[in-house]
């Protein structure tokens, strides 16, 4: 499986309005869910996560607002933009990640493989690298 991806989500729903379902171990979400959080309320102009997980898979969604993700693995660079809330974004590892451009009102969903561990976390970006070539 690619270690990054956009995923489409199946909204179901009509004039009422629309409801998305997810469910762990399937193409959408292909983990057992551990941990929900979210972000919201990020100034303008901040970034967010300068970081990657040795383990931790994780989907994000963002159901309203808008950002921009860049991600870098072993051999690419990319940058994603969340906008739509049908639509989210799987990062497995080792995958290092930088959320910006968030505009008012931003929230995103991140649903997650693992329960918080400290010890998961790369935070530097040379260490990343290494980590990444042994990994590859």
């Amino acid at each position: 499986m690619e270690a990054v991806r956009l995923v489409d989500l199946q909204p179901v729903g009509g004039e009422r309005g629309s409801l998305i379902a997810l469910e762990q171990n399937t193409d959408v979400m292909p983990f057992e869910l551990k941990r929900v959080y979210y972000i919201y309320d990020v100034p303008a102009n901040e970034r967010r996560g300068f970081h990657a997980h040795k383990t931790l898979e994780q989907l994000i969604i963002c159901p309203a607002g808008s950002c921009k993700v860049d991600i870098r693995t072993a051999d690419e660079t990319k940058t994603f933009v969340l906008d739509r809330p049908d639509r989210g974004l799987y990062i497995g590892q080792p995958v290092w990640r930088e959320m910006y451009d968030f505009t008012f009102q931003t929230a995103l969903i991140v649903y997650a493989s693992e329960f918080y561990d400290p010890d998961d976390y790369i935070w530097d970006f040379d260490e990343f690298t290494a980590f990444a070539k042994c990994s590859s």
